[in-house]
């Protein structure tokens, strides 16, 4: 869909399954996709002034191996409260939204600060209990450093941390259409959200 300006915008806390549905929904129907998160988890472990880093950000950043670790986790959502470093991501994340050709992107305050005007607008939600089984499964289960419970404590502490910031706090865009996956399959979870682009592309002239 070359040309074609589309923004779909995905938020959600820890380990929904939003950066599963956006990876997919990018696939399916052609779009760039971008995982936000990404960039606050490279902010955070370059070290040093977080504002700094975020100005200073540059793709070759975001292909380090160790932003997916529960570490890197932990120091995006402690840069993520810096207004500054905020500001520093914003042209990056809306330029991105605004290429040709279609963009997914998946956070925290996509829908309601990055791309407030996004076509399709999408909160990937799940019980925390649930998301820090996942979490903990992903980081080995029984053989994991960490305890499910301590896993748990950090999936709720995390919450506490992103849903109370002053700066951009999560929340559903007050247009965004829940999806909460706490019960649902991946592929459940991938055609509920294609349902939706599929209806916005079609309202645009692109179906």
């Amino acid at each position: 869909m070359c040309g074609m300006i589309f923004t779909v915008a995905i938020d959600g806390p820890a380990a929904a399954g939003k950066g599963t549905i956006g990876r997919a929904l990018a696939e399916r129907f052609g779009f760039a996709h971008l995982d936000t998160g990404l960039l606050y988890r490279a902010v955070g472990v370059k070290g040093g002034d977080p504002v700094a880093a975020a100005e200073a950000l540059s793709e070759a950043d975001l292909m380090r191996a160790d932003l997916r670790s529960l570490e890197a986790g932990e120091a995006a959502s402690r840069v993520a409260v810096i207004p500054g470093v905020r500001a520093a991501l914003l042209a990056f994340q809306r330029s991105f939204a605004r290429r040709e050709g279609g963009a997914v992107l998946d956070g925290r305050d996509i829908g309601t600060v990055i791309c407030p005007a996004a076509e399709v607008k999408l909160f990937v939600t799940a019980s925390p209990e649930v998301r820090a089984q996942r979490r903990w499964l992903e980081l080995g289960g029984e053989a994991a450093a960490q305890s499910y419970e301590a896993v748990l404590e950090g999936v709720k502490a995390r919450d506490a941390r992103d849903m109370g910031r002053a700066d951009a706090p999560l929340k559903p865009a007050a247009d965004a259409v829940l999806i909460d996956t706490s019960a649902m399959s991946a592929e459940a979870a991938l055609d509920a959200a294609g349902t939706q682009v599929r209806a916005a592309l079609a309202r645009a002239g692109h179906g």
